[in-house]
């Protein structure tokens, strides 16, 4: 039974934050969004309207599950599938949260513990309104061969989507969880607010890949938060290939354990009017801790993006660096590299970090077309070696999708 008195700390927290505007990004009204509808479950992805399936594909979620340990399927609130596989499934568990609440008594070692909701008006939101989101599980010294799959849908027009998941790594073990989260192609506006905390124990690893695929004017406020034990590893890849009306995202990884690490890879295309705003920060307290965060970003059409960085150390042992490079494709886009290095009681911890905007450069062009190639795939080649971030498990549809969003990009440049 969850308790009482920390589900009333909880609302109390929310309740003093619903006003409250983030530090970054645009302002979002919440109250223009409607509560979405209970969706029924389905008995395989298979079931799914055909055009989730195909939104779901485009985002690395196979329908098949093929190849998978485990698949989570949630449409606007409501977690409609669900499911691990035979030879996983004592290794493994995956299930909604609200499930997990009530089987494990509230999860009072994990709700709410790294993501505040009283941090802002979308963690409040998030607290008071409660839906669904999912929860996994990988035990004690499991290695997971095969990735964990979710899908989080938006189906409904001008709604809240709101989740809250919870990702727990025991000691020894390891696995790669694959998240799409996206919409049906009738989905115009709309806002996604998701509370993610991921604990990592002992030895841990966990490679957590998330591809976002949104719209024009489509909001999205992921709120996210990792610990990290001792000889733990935390690897997060995003990716996000298509227009959003505005993201703003800075997920906090708290290295707590000795020679525990964080590694943080973006890939991002800001394209049409989008206002992006994401970043990571790293708070090294253990002894040997490394981090290590890589932004790649496009920016085109009248597009805004911020990339940002921050690590924070508190261990005179130790070291991180910050990698962010962006291109402009265009004169109307705007782009700006944060970088922030914070020393908090350790001078003698090694902070670093690398920045740079430019355009491409006409002489790479001119030397790759002098070899015969077309101006068009020169510069196609040129940038997918800019966003040649090496990230390992992604499904051959996504690869595609990659390559096929670079040369579009490519292709309105010139």
């Amino acid at each position: 039974m969850r308790s009482v008195t920390r589900d009333q700390e909880i609302r109390e927290l929310a309740e003093g934050a619903r006003d409250v505007r983030a530090g970054l990004g645009p302002d979002v009204d919440l109250t223009r969004f409607a509560e979405a509808i209970e969706q029924g479950r389905v008995d395989s992805m298979d079931d799914l309207e055909r055009q989730l399936k195909e939104a779901a594909l485009r985002v690395g979620i196979d329908a098949s599950g093929h190849g998978r340990s485990g698949s989570y399927v949630q449409v606007d609130r409501s977690a409609v599938y669900e499911a691990v596989q035979t030879s996983y499934e004592d290794r493994i568990e995956v299930m909604s949260v609200g499930h997990a609440l009530e089987l494990y008594d509230g999860l009072p070692e994990h709700w709410w513990r790294l993501v505040s909701p009283g941090k802002d008006k979308y963690t409040a939101y998030a607290a008071l309104h409660e839906t669904e989101g999912y929860f996994m599980r990988v035990r004690a010294g499991e290695r997971i061969e095969d990735p964990i799959q979710s899908c989080l849908l938006t189906s409904e027009n001008n709604v809240n989507q709101n989740v809250h998941n919870i990702v727990i790594v025991e000691d020894g073990a390891e696995a790669h969880i694959i998240t799409g989260c996206t919409i049906h192609p009738d989905v115009e506006e709309g806002i996604h607010v998701g509370i993610s905390e991921f604990y990592i124990g002992k030895g841990a690893k966990l490679t957590f890949t998330m591809i976002h695929n949104w719209s024009q004017r489509f909001d999205v406020r992921p709120r996210s938060a990792i610990s990290v034990a001792e000889d733990g590893v935390f690897v997060n890849n995003y990716i996000m290939l298509e227009p959003v009306k505005s993201l703003q995202t800075f997920p906090v990884a708290h290295l707590e354990g000795a020679r525990s690490r964080a590694i943080f890879n973006s890939i991002i295309y800001g394209l049409e009017d989008s206002r992006i705003d994401l970043g990571s920060d790293t708070i090294l307290e253990g002894e040997g801790s490394r981090s290590e965060a890589v932004t790649r970003a496009i920016s085109a059409d009248r597009s805004t993006i911020h990339s940002r960085g921050r690590l924070t150390a508190r261990s005179d042992t130790a070291k991180a660096h910050l990698d962010c490079r962006g291109i402009l494709f265009s004169d109307e886009a705007v782009q700006y590299a944060v970088p922030e290095l914070v020393s908090d009681g350790a001078p003698r911890a090694e902070l670093s970090h690398e920045a740079a905007i430019s355009p491409i450069a006409e002489d790479e062009i001119h030397y790759i077309m002098a070899r015969g190639v077309p101006k068009d795939e020169a510069i196609s080649m040129i940038t997918r070696g800019f966003v040649d971030i090496d990230i390992p498990g992604l499904p051959e549809p996504l690869r595609r999708s990659i390559d096929e969003a670079i040369s579009a990009t490519a292709a309105e440049a010139l």
